[in-house]
């Protein structure tokens, strides 16, 4: 079982290093739905867990985007 990361060691990975996190974390997520379906769920808290890391790492991407946007945006006015 995974840990929870912390926002601080999300900030250092580079976009496509948190592009694939969130497919793991996703597929993970998704392997975990399954499970609570059928029956076999044995780690109930990691969902949350999971989901907690996912909105992370949208929110980390979207500052990095808004970031990139801006300074692209900062560059051309000169």
């Amino acid at each position: 079982m995974a840990k929870a990361y912390k926002p601080a060691d999300l900030r250092a990975k580079t976009i496509d290093e948190l592009k694939t996190l969130l497919v793991d974390l996703r597929r993970e997520q998704f392997n975990l739905r399954f499970q609570r379906a059928t029956g076999q769920n044995e780690g109930v808290s990691r969902v949350g867990v999971i989901r907690r890391d996912i909105a992370r790492i949208k929110t980390i991407m979207g500052e990095l985007n808004k970031n990139a946007v801006g300074a692209a945006a900062s560059t051309s006015k000169s």
